[in-house]
């Protein structure tokens, strides 16, 4: 009787211990060929923290390897491909929308300021603080405008006709890694700084002539290499 007490203990305690760390529910380690509701959660994760813009299947495929990959490479942690608990609990470890002083806007996700701080740093790497949070304010700008669409992804991928409406997207650079300065500066905006104003357009007169905005728009201001109009 001993001896079956023991072994039932040994089965609780190995059961406990390969449940995962992380309080997202995942039964098993998540890689390539594997198909469900958990890969579905884990895509879904994934497209709120600004990794995963495809359909959500419930298909670990070539794309949602790469996305892991992706996600991996921007937090240091083993890169590998593979949903293990590493990669989960990071994945859930900030869940929530932080900020940099002032007060935090619930209305945006991680993912969110994740694309916005990638625009920043497709169109302002180079230029100083205040010419990278313009960028965030003006993407803003559009995304409260009925101009526009209303989320941030869709106003950085809108198109007119079949030109994107930014550079980035047409060059592929706005898929590149964000510094920590752009995302600051994507917090900042969320938060409420507002250099520009009401600016919804903004180029480079040193890239493009902007002939439709300037006639077209009212000029506001210039920072850097920038020049914005409302």
């Amino acid at each position: 009787m001993k001896k079956i007490t023991h072994i039932i203990l040994l089965i609780l305690i190995f059961t406990i211990i390969s449940i995962p760390a992380s309080a997202s529910g995942y039964s098993r380690t998540l890689m390539y060929g594997h198909k469900g509701d958990d890969v579905i959660e884990l895509q879904r994760i994934l497209n709120q923290k600004g990794y995963y813009n495809y359909k959500i299947d419930g298909i670990y495929g070539i794309i949602t390897e790469r996305t892991v990959i992706d996600f991996q490479i921007d937090n240091h942690i083993r890169i590998d491909g593979i949903a293990g608990p590493e990669t989960i609990n990071t994945l859930y470890s900030n869940f929530s929308t932080s900020s940099t002083g002032g007060t935090s806007n619930k209305k945006y996700t991680d993912g969110d300021i994740y694309w916005l701080a990638r625009i920043i740093e497709a169109e302002a790497g180079g230029e100083s603080y205040k010419g990278k949070v313009a960028i965030g304010n003006v993407i803003l700008n559009r995304v409260n405008s009925k101009e526009f669409p209303n989320t941030i992804y869709n106003v950085i991928f809108d198109y007119y006709g079949s030109i994107p409406q930014f550079s980035p997207v047409a060059n592929g650079t706005i898929y590149n890694t964000p510094s920590q300065e752009s995302i600051n500066a994507a917090k900042d905006a969320i938060n409420g700084l507002r250099p520009v104003g009401n600016s919804t357009y903004f180029f480079n007169p040193n890239k493009t002539a902007g002939t439709w905005i300037v006639k077209n728009k009212t000029y506001v201001t210039k920072i850097g290499e920038h020049v914005f109009y409302q």
